[in-house]
């Protein structure tokens, strides 16, 4: 960690604290780390300076991130404090002993409550593709892999004046991208989703997909994380819920 460079954020919130483990809520359009150590948009940068007696100079990234959230995502991370509680964790994600939920605003009303989205999930490689991932039967679409999404609408309203719904996703599986891919496919893209929206959707502030809720059972610890709602009305009145 370079300490003398200072990333463009101040701070970040912490969920959970103990001795093996820290979570803590990642602002959206932030990276968990890069290669280059000349990067400071991080999370990686800004626990370093937050956290200085948490550094391991022995870890190419300094910090043991248990899973990952994609760049625009926000809400929790968990990071492992010693190689033991990484191991546990890590058995925990193998075994699929972990419930992860997001919220997230997508365009359109959706009809149904509940839905099950069931598409595999593959890679379009082409330089020139629009995306880089797909659901099985898009064209060029590479190695689909099963992929499953449950998905409860939360509420229906309107953002920037256009129909829009406020769901909670349950991913299944764990693919790349997952969730923004699924709700692509059934024609209701996330709201702000630049690359999945064939780069039209320009104008919300953010891509409008939070994780939620974390849970991760360890023997003798169990991590339970539930997050606020970053899409109210009262942080940003684009968003307006329906009254019926």
């Amino acid at each position: 960690c370079d300490m003398n460079i200072s990333p463009p954020f101040s701070s970040v919130e912490v969920l959970y604290r103990s001795e093996n483990f820290l979570v803590v809520n990642k602002p959206f359009d932030v990276v968990l780390n890069w290669d280059d150590p000349s990067r400071t948009d991080t999370l990686q940068h800004l626990l370093c300076k937050r956290f200085p007696d948490l550094v391991d100079e022995s870890l190419k990234h300094n910090f043991r991130f248990v899973h990952r959230l994609d760049y625009s995502t926000s809400g929790p991370v968990c990071i492992a404090l010693n190689k033991k509680a990484a191991g546990h964790a890590g058995k925990a994600f193998c075994q699929k002993q972990v419930i992860k939920k997001y919220l997230a605003l997508v365009r359109g009303h959706i009809k149904e409550d509940h839905l099950s989205v069931d598409k595999a999930i593959g890679e379009l490689p082409a330089p020139d593709a629009p995306f880089p991932m797909c659901v099985e039967g898009t064209p060029g679409c590479q190695l689909p892999r099963p992929a499953v999404t449950q998905l409860r609408v939360a509420e229906r309203g309107s953002y920037e004046g256009q129909p829009a719904t406020k769901v909670l996703l349950t991913p299944v599986t764990g693919r790349r991208h997952q969730l923004r891919v699924h709700c692509q496919s059934i024609g209701h893209p996330i709201v702000g989703d630049y690359t999945y929206s064939s780069h039209q959707d320009t104008t919300p502030y953010r891509m409008m997909l939070h994780a939620q809720k974390l849970h991760i059972p360890l023997k003798g610890e169990v991590i339970d994380i539930e997050t606020d709602d970053p899409f109210v009305t009262t942080f940003d009145p684009q968003w307006q819920r329906s009254e019926s």
